[in-house]
């Protein structure tokens, strides 16, 4: 797969661990889901979760029982399909992106919760709003939803080059990424490390 965006992201995440590669996992989650979702978000993913990046932005993996992304999104989409929307709301509606009147979750008729921080944010994929790869919808944490029609890749260079692509005054000082392992079991400390130094 070529992707500028993801060989930038992948650079800047340093040397990949591939512990849970699974393409056998992806086949199992995406025909629940009864869509694809974003190569560019495996790969990144095979590549380094379960992993917190930055202090902020958890990444999930289906091949694993902790921090499993299957779970993850069920459980999400649970909670999202229990909120009862009231007129006007959330504010930046994906329904007519989605070409929807109904707001759906875990499902690629609707939106798909991928990734999340620990402030709240929630990453979204919905396969069916643009050509290709479909469009990225980030909730702020407060109820608001933006909409990026580009790759997950090109969301998350820009989220580690600082830039504001969770909602108004979300960007952080970009620069050496800070990664740490998610514990597998209750012992486990894995310790943080760090990707190359920017350019």
């Amino acid at each position: 797969m070529k992707d500028e965006y993801l060989g930038r992201v992948l650079a800047m995440l340093g040397e990949p661990s591939w512990r849970y590669r699974d393409p056998d996992s992806w086949h199992k989650l995406e025909s629940e889901l009864g869509g694809s979702l974003p190569e560019d978000f495996k790969v990144i993913v095979d590549a380094h979760a379960p992993v917190q990046i930055n202090g902020h932005l958890y990444l999930s993996h289906p091949a694993t029982e902790r921090w499993n992304l299957a779970e993850e999104i069920r459980r999400s989409s649970h909670s999202w399909s229990q909120v009862e929307w009231d007129d006007g709301e959330p504010e930046g509606d994906p329904r007519v992106s989605l070409g929807t009147s109904d707001l759906l979750f875990g499902t690629v008729d609707g939106l798909i919760p991928i990734c999340g921080t620990d402030r709240g944010e929630v990453i979204f994929y919905a396969t069916r709003c643009a050509v290709g790869q479909g469009s990225l919808f980030v909730e702020d944490g407060e109820g608001e939803l933006f909409e990026y029609s580009f790759s997950f890749a090109e969301w998350l260079y820009l989220w580690l080059a600082g830039e504001e692509v969770t909602g108004g005054g979300s960007a952080f000082y970009p620069g050496p990424v800070a990664l740490q392992d998610l514990p597998m079991t209750p012992d486990e400390r894995p310790e943080e490390r760090y990707g190359p130094p920017c350019q």
